[in-house]
């Protein structure tokens, strides 16, 4: 019998990471529309003041992805999808601030 394997990929992301729009572009595999839709409905807020001046940081991508995946597997709008995602992040916070309080 033969196995399938499946080949898991993780990448590392640091605070000091700086992708202009085309870098996060590419590792995202969106046109630079969808970036800048993004940026115009709250879902992201990267440094620079014109797509050309604009720096994301590893936060930006993660979001990023997320709202791809909420618009492509719910189908929410990206006003709908900046809420769920600052939401889903307030909900992880309260979490950890739980889990902290339990741990004292």
């Amino acid at each position: 019998m033969k196995r399938k394997q499946l080949i898991l990929t993780a990448e590392v992301l640091d605070d000091s990471l700086q992708l202009s729009i085309d870098e996060l572009s590419q590792r995202c595999a969106v046109q630079h529309y969808v970036i800048i839709e993004m940026v115009q409905c709250g879902v992201v807020e990267p440094q620079g003041y014109t797509p050309h001046e604009w720096r994301f940081s590893g936060h930006d991508l993660v979001r990023i992805r997320q709202a791809i995946r909420l618009q492509r597997d719910l189908e929410i709008n990206l006003p709908g999808v900046a809420l769920a995602i600052d939401l889903l992040e307030q909900l992880d916070e309260l979490r950890t601030k739980i889990r902290s309080e339990r741990e004292r």
